[in-house]
């Protein structure tokens, strides 16, 4: 029954209704201790009654009434009586969005303002740990000072919203029904996964202002139908009218933009709302003054998919005939051309695996060099003459990545077993010329002869002879600034300097920057999370939230100017090791891989001792997972997909939810405590990592385990009776120098080497008995695993002969899994003979989905018949690398 003026709940009083949907019925309210006018929503009678829904109401009010932002209705209070529960809130005075939208779209800039003013707002609370579940026009409202966001999903249970009953009951519909607040209404904004009824995150909502923001451009909605069902099927199968034909002058950029928040699969989407914020931002400043045309990535098809294989084989190779005309033309008549390679026949790019690296068009823009895999998993460099049909293998290049030209375009440096070696173009003069670590990071070829280079993942730059020798650090970290590596060099045309990009834990300071040969000082040129490359024509290009920008750059000054400006071809990035897959000849050729047609499915999940999935706990960018003592929780760190920053988490599958341990800059090294009442960890501060411990029942800060001055410090195992921590020691600036050290945990507690030698060793696992300890040592050839005694380290046998990351005991401790390098998941029986041990062969269990041999990515159930794995189903493709002759013309029309 609704209420009457005069009505008075608590210290409110009722003056007039405001409005009524299928959420509960909205009042203009007086504040009788404060003296102000608010708005108070009664709640459904079912979600009052109901004990359960109403503590869990309760709870999400608490969270959600801390959303202090300028964009997000204020929620004062919440109470109940007589049975009856209500919300209390800010009362706006303007008019809804979807009231607004009667009259039409809106207007471009409007279209911008509150379209960032949402995502703000979303990203506030995302931020806060809530997800509001109903972004749609009815809880938008548009005031004065701007946008509002109103009702945070408070009357909404965190269950399904829609089941395959409602869907079958819908089909019934023959037209759509629009009352506010009504399931429909809010279908026409649901994300892909909420009509499949599955977990949702920040995402979900970053789709549903997708669908607003498309409505607010074009003033029709981006999914349509005649009934629920079809309104569903849309979404989760068509792709929405381009923008473009609806409203022709819209700026291609933010057809991007949109269409980026629509993608079907979350991980095609803005990762976050901040980033969409910031996009609309710039679009208004300087975005809306382009007009390229863009197209998403998740709806774009191969020439395959359009034409079969046979005919686009005919295709590409005109499609290349034209690029090498289009290069022969006269500089008064430059033609933007796009065409394709097609990798070798059995063959795939290497193109989204962390060691491939980007393909290397030359200086001269005629020869490609690429890492390509055949259908034995073999890993070579191909070498495609652009006036050819075919490429060919170059020999002696095997486990090769990241290759690099030389300046006269006649030597291809690159990176393989440890090495970095250097081949001519016609296959002959293959040599060494230094060592470097397993995960070598870039390089770049001067016309003085020097090779500079990135050896490891964390460290500083080298330079060497392009003729072999010693090679000598030329950059340095400032620890100071949390700086934990640098990569991906380029220099610059004088030779003396180079631009190389920055991973620091502070993510201000990440970015591009520009060094000098003869100084350790170093700049900043722009802030991103991947490299960028200088080009003759006086550009920098680098990625910005997924674009490829193009800006003036001054060589000389090592300064930017002028408006960035967003390239229409769809590059493809790695944000795991900040890499962005193109590379630019001096004559404007850009050659780079494209995004994938599907989001990378980052996703952990249980597989039996056959490889079979059995069921997954989640889908984000896991990596360490750690089961917990009695199985029933995982300790994991997730990492931001663009910064690559990460946190500890706790996963709990049994509830279906997840706890966040930490809060930046980064985590690393999770290990469970033997009763698993808490966890040790590694945490970065001031460019150095250390050891720290939280308990999981107390709300207090890390307490710090272990914290040696200029050392990276990431814990390994830890002993069942808790009596010593194994952990790796990096010195700082020295990513070769890499130990294990032991910590005891009782008594003096005097850490002490326990593997210390020319080689590093790291990876740490002792046996549920204590008395042995698996570990890797990157030895010459290819890291392997051994076993040692513990703690005396008096014994040492040799576990794997054909490589092998991050072992795992049985609990028994008898048996020893690991991964081989291609990914490949096995095992090795292990029998104690006194005090001697006898390894049995290593046999494969089945082959690791995606890239499951990085980041620590697996974990084994303690009687060894399950594995938690953290990958992607697939990471290459067949996908053609494109080609773009005259890149830069498109950009001399702007």
């Amino acid at each position: 029954m609704p209420l009457a003026p005069g009505t008075s709940l608590g210290p409110y009083e009722i003056t007039a209704p405001l409005g009524a949907g299928g959420m509960g019925e909205v009042y203009r309210a007086r504040d009788t201790r404060l003296d102000r006018i608010v708005a108070i929503k009664i709640l459904p009678q079912e979600m009052s009654r109901d004990p359960l829904r109403k503590q869990r109401f309760e709870r999400e009010a608490k969270t959600i009434s801390s959303l202090n932002h300028p964009h997000i209705c204020v929620l004062h209070d919440v109470g109940s009586q007589d049975g009856l529960s209500y919300l209390v809130m800010e009362c706006l005075e303007g008019e809804t969005l979807v009231k607004r939208l009667e009259k039409g779209p809106l207007p471009l800039e409007q279209v911008l303002k509150y379209g960032a003013q949402i995502a703000d707002a979303l990203d506030k609370a995302h931020r806060s740990g809530v997800v509001h579940r109903d972004l749609k026009p009815g809880n938008i409202m548009l005031t004065a000072t701007g946008a509002k966001l109103l009702d945070f999903g408070l009357a909404k249970p965190s269950a399904s919203l829609v089941s395959g009953a409602t869907l079958t009951a819908a089909a019934a519909q023959t037209t759509p029904v629009t009352q506010e607040g009504t399931i429909v209404g809010t279908f026409q904004y649901m994300s892909p996964e909420q009509i499949e009824g599955k977990d949702v995150d920040g995402r979900s909502d970053i789709f549903s202002l997708g669908a607003v923001l498309y409505e607010m451009l074009t003033g029709q909605r981006a999914f349509q139908g005649k009934s629920q069902l079809s309104v569903a099927s849309a979404i989760l199968e068509k792709e929405p009218a381009p923008i473009n034909a609806v409203k022709p002058l819209t700026p291609a950029t933010l057809d991007h933009a949109i269409l980026r928040c629509l993608a079907k699969d979350p991980e095609e989407r803005w990762q976050t709302a901040r980033d969409l914020a910031l996009e609309l931002k710039w679009i208004g400043e300087v975005g809306s003054r382009s007009n390229a045309p863009v197209i998403a990535a998740g709806s774009r098809r191969t020439l395959s998919d359009r034409f079969g294989l046979p005919l686009v084989g005919v295709l590409l190779c005109a499609l290349a005939a034209i690029a090498i005309f289009s290069l022969r033309r006269t500089p008064s008549e430059p033609v933007v051309i796009r065409s394709a390679i097609l990798p070798p026949e059995d063959a795939e790019f290497f193109s989204l695996d962390i060691e491939g690296g980007a393909p290397a068009i030359s200086p001269d823009g005629k020869l490609l060099a690429s890492s390509v895999r055949d259908k034995n998993g073999t890993v070579q460099l191909w070498l495609r003459s652009l006036n050819s049909q075919i490429g060919r293998m170059m020999p002696g290049t095997e486990g090769a990545g990241h290759p690099f030209w030389s300046p006269d375009s006649r030597s291809i440096g690159f990176f393989a077993g440890g090495k970095l070696k250097r081949i001519d173009a016609d296959g002959t003069s293959l040599q060494p010329i230094c060592d470097v670590s397993s995960s070598p990071r870039g390089g770049s070829w001067s016309r003085d002869g020097v090779m500079l280079f990135a050896p490891n993942v964390f460290g500083t730059l080298r330079k060497v002879s392009v003729n072999g020798g010693a090679p000598a650090a030329i950059s340095e970290l400032d620890m100071k600034n949390n700086e934990s590596g640098h990569r991906w060099p380029q220099f610059l045309p004088d030779g003396k300097h180079y631009l190389f990009f920055l991973r620091s834990f502070d993510r201000e300071r990440t970015g591009v920057y520009e060094g000098a040969l003869d100084s350790k000082e170093h700049h900043l040129v722009v802030s991103t999370p991947y490299r960028a490359i200088y080009v003759p024509q006086g550009f920098l290009l680098y990625m910005r939230h997924g674009t490829l920008i193009a800006q003036h750059f001054d060589a000389e000054k090592g300064i930017l100017s002028g408006e960035p400006i967003p390239t229409p071809d769809p590059v493809a990035f790695l944000p795991m090791n900040s890499d962005a897959m193109f590379s630019v000849s001096d004559n404007g050729v850009l050659a780079f891989y494209p995004k994938p047609k599907s989001a990378i499915g980052w996703d952990l999940s249980w597989y039996d001792r056959q490889g079979k999935r059995i069921a997954s706990i989640g889908q984000d960018f896991f990596a360490g997972p750690a089961v917990s003592p009695d199985g029933t929780k995982v300790a994991a760190a997730i990492f931001d997909k663009e910064w690559f920053n990460s946190d500890l988490w706790i996963l709990d599958p049994a509830r279906e939810n997840k706890t966040r341990l930490t809060f930046g800059p980064s985590t690393g090294g999770v290990v469970w405590e033997p009763d698993g009442r808490g966890l040790i960890f590694s945490l970065a501060q001031n460019g150095e990592q250390h050891i720290f411990r939280k308990s999981l029942t107390g709300s207090e800060a890390p307490e710090v385990v272990l914290q040696t001055k200029g050392t990276i410090e990431i814990p390994g195992s830890i002993c069942r009776d808790g009596r010593f921590l194994a952990y790796q020691r990096t010195d700082v600036g020295d990513a070769a120098k890499v130990g294990v050290w032991i910590l005891p945990l009782v008594g003096d507690r005097k850490p002490f080497a326990m593997v210390q030698a020319e080689f590093a060793a790291t990876n740490p696992r002792i046996s549920p008995d204590c008395k042995w300890m698996a570990y890797i040592s990157a030895e010459p050839g290819q890291p392997q695993i051994y076993v040692t005694s513990f703690p005396d380290g008096k014994r040492r046998y040799q576990a794997t002969t054909a490589g092998g990351t991050n072992p795992r005991w049985r609990a028994d401790g008898k048996e020893l899994f690991f991964m081989l390098p291609d990914g490949k998941l096995q095992a090795v029986s292990v029998q104690e003979a006194g005090q001697e041990l006898t390894l049995g062969s290593p046999h494969t269990l089945f082959a690791a989905h995606g890239i499951a041999n990085r980041f620590s990515p697996y974990d084994a159930q303690a009687d060894g018949q399950r594995f938690l794995i953290s990958g992607v189903a697939e990471l290459v493709s067949q996908t053609p690398l494109t080609l773009v002759a005259n890149w830069d013309a498109e950009l001399k029309q702007k």
